[in-house]
């Protein structure tokens, strides 16, 4: 006589993740970066965003080394008159510029 397979019990769900209220707080971008995010008050992840659509929209990322960001003129000026530098450097020099 064939046995039946017992149902599998599905594993107990992870608890949802939690947003961490400091990414969520809005920072005051300073004139140099607002020329580039807005100058709007704006949560941290949605000042990296719009950073990042301004880099791919003016193509300003590296071709051959990815991770290095080309400065244009406004960038430039975030990024304390350096022509290029890494994208982990980016946000330590973009957060000199929020209050």
């Amino acid at each position: 006589m064939p046995t039946a397979k017992k149902p599998t019990a599905k594993p107990a769900s992870k608890p949802a993740r939690k947003l961490n209220p400091a990414l969520m707080k809005p920072i005051q971008p300073d004139a140099v970066l607002g020329v580039i995010v807005g100058t709007k008050p704006l949560p941290r992840s949605a000042m990296t965003k719009k950073l990042w659509d301004y880099i791919k929209k003016n193509n300003l990322q590296d071709p051959k080394k990815r991770t290095m960001i080309n400065a244009d003129p406004a960038l430039k000026a975030v990024f304390g008159g350096k022509k290029q530098v890494s994208m982990f450097e980016m946000t330590k020099l973009v957060s000199a510029h929020v209050k």
